[in-house]
């Protein structure tokens, strides 16, 4: 008989890097409230609990940080999925819960609840149906993900075997009015950014991309220019400030037409091709690793471009930016809320 799980969406703040999933973990807040396993086992008391810890958080929110809470520590069970959208690398990674349990006081990221988790597998969002990444585009720190479950079992073997299922202590919490707010402008960023890049990835060509990223160079001011497709010693662009490109700096330029990930043996190669007066450019449509950001930051010469930077990139200069690819990424300007997320 096939044992029954639930699959769970669970977000953490981008400055967690990749410390939850080098650690084999995923963590949530709270933490004034002091260790919630000693709390006793009921809605209510972590309803209390939580007006008695934050009495200026609004009354709607309290049922729902209170429920996330209670889930987390009562409800999540071990061989339970989780799916884990990172922030600062735009990576889906898919787990199982092992059943440890741990609350750490003095949690340098500010969630000290950590549950323990073994990661089966590391996806890009481009690996995913738009419908599935709305899903878990919830503002909700914790949620059960339920229409596209499916779709992400299936990622790690586990669609058709383990069928998730839904908890039957209690239903979910509804979002307050401000979380539905800012689920809703969180939803229409990523949907562009994801919408950009599977653009970029489904009609473009590697050297189309090259010659993209110059284009967006020449909208930021400086002139560029793609060279040849074969003997390029692993230069994709070569830009400059002055328009005959004598004068330093000089910027070579290695583009990946990529959702994966990079690493530093890749920077590595870059900054081996730099003269005297010349900066390196790494820009990709996906990520870098730690030690890729690493290099970054000691190196003053060179510049990282990921896909979320470089799809603000394209936002910044769209106006600028020639018909013909207007056209192949067509966008225009709303306006969000912009609600602080507390």
């Amino acid at each position: 008989m096939n044992q029954i799980v639930n699959l769970w969406g669970l977000h953490m703040g981008g400055h967690v890097g990749e410390t939850p999933i080098e650690q084999n973990f995923v963590a949530i807040g709270w933490g004034e409230i002091g260790d919630p396993k000693l709390l006793d086992c009921t809605r209510e008391r972590f309803k209390q609990a939580m007006r008695e810890t934050y009495p200026e958080k609004k009354s709607g929110a309290i049922p729902v940080d209170a429920g996330t809470l209670f889930k987390f520590i009562h409800e999540i069970k071990a061989g339970d999925y989780v799916v884990y959208p990172s922030k600062s690398d735009r990576m889906i990674n898919i787990g199982q819960f092992t059943g440890t349990l741990t609350f750490v006081a003095e949690d340098p990221m500010e969630y000290p609840n950590h549950r323990g988790v073994t990661w089966l597998a590391q996806f890009p969002r481009s690996d995913f149906s738009q419908s599935a990444l709305n899903e878990i585009g919830s503002f909700l720190t914790l949620f059960r993900v339920r229409t596209n479950a499916e779709e992400f079992l299936a990622k790690v073997g586990g669609g058709g075997v383990l069928q998730p299922a839904l908890s039957t202590s209690s239903a979910d919490e509804p979002e307050d009015d401000d979380s539905a707010t800012l689920t809703v402008s969180r939803q229409a960023q990523e949907s562009t950014e994801d919408f950009i890049i599977k653009r970029l990835m489904g009609l473009m060509t590697g050297y189309q991309f090259e010659e993209f990223v110059a284009h967006i160079l020449e909208c930021m001011g400086y002139h560029a220019r793609v060279t040849q497709k074969s003997g390029d010693g692993g230069v994709d662009v070569i830009a400059h400030r002055d328009e005959l490109g004598f004068e330093p700096p000089i910027i070579k330029v290695q583009c990946k037409r990529t959702t994966s990930k990079h690493g530093a043996p890749e920077i590595n190669q870059l900054l081996g091709i730099l003269g005297e007066g010349e900066f390196g450019l790494f820009v990709t449509l996906g990520a870098f690793s730690p030690a890729a950001k690493e290099r970054e930051r000691s190196i003053p010469k060179l510049r990282l471009i990921d896909g979320e930077t470089f799809v603000g990139l394209i936002a910044e200069n769209y106006a600028k930016i020639a018909p013909r690819y207007r056209a192949l990424v067509p966008l225009k300007q709303i306006l969000v809320p912009d609600l602080p997320e507390t």
